[in-house]
């Protein structure tokens, strides 16, 4: 037997105001929004995915599934302010790939011919998927190490200075997007249910 629960989720159905403290959140969130805020997230967590996998374009997807949002649902979306840091932080996360593995090799001995040979490395990696975005860096920090008149040795610890620091700019860019889809959600629902 089915019995009916009322819009503040009471037992017996009946037509009368919600306790104080009680919201009725039925008549604040639409299916609308709720398949809105569903279709953002799906697009989020494949950017999310694609951080791990290359060809999915990573945290610029989470930023453009909020973009939608927000052009969408204008006031019940993400505010501005929250918007305007959800860009920072993936322009951050953009940065952070590069910028690291060149970190890496640098910590790790390289002359500034490494470092250029790792951030060449890492672009020329991009292309070619996985294993290039691994190796490259490593390839390139190495070549002009080498190039430069340094033994195998240092050459090959500035080249694995730049996979260590390639793989904590991963880490550091899927901590990224994990935060701007939280950050995106808890506000799009806080503006949604108030």
């Amino acid at each position: 037997m089915h019995t009916a629960v009322d819009r503040c989720g009471r037992g017996p159905s009946r037509n009368r105001p919600c306790p104080v403290g009680i919201p009725d959140y039925r008549e604040n969130v639409t299916t609308e929004q709720i398949i809105g805020l569903s279709m953002a997230l799906l697009i989020m967590v494949v950017g999310l995915v694609g951080n791990i996998v290359p060809g999915l374009p990573g945290t610029p997807l989470i930023l453009i599934g909020a973009i939608a949002h927000r052009l969408y649902f204008g006031a019940f979306s993400v505010h501005t302010l929250v918007l305007v840091l959800l860009i920072l932080l993936a322009l951050i996360a953009f940065g952070l790939d590069y910028v690291s593995s060149v970190i890496g090799a640098k910590k790790f001995g390289a002359t500034w011919r490494g470092v250029l040979g790792a951030g060449i490395g890492a672009l020329i990696g991009l292309l070619f998927g996985i294993p290039g975005i691994i190796i490259g860096p490593f390839v390139g920090a190495v070549l002009l190490e080498m190039a430069s008149g340094r033994q195998f040795k240092p050459a090959a610890k500035a080249g694995a200075g730049a996979i260590l620091g390639l793989l904590v700019g991963a880490v550091g860019k899927i901590s990224i997007s994990v935060a701007m889809i939280g950050l995106f959600t808890a506000n799009t629902l806080y503006r949604s249910l108030s």
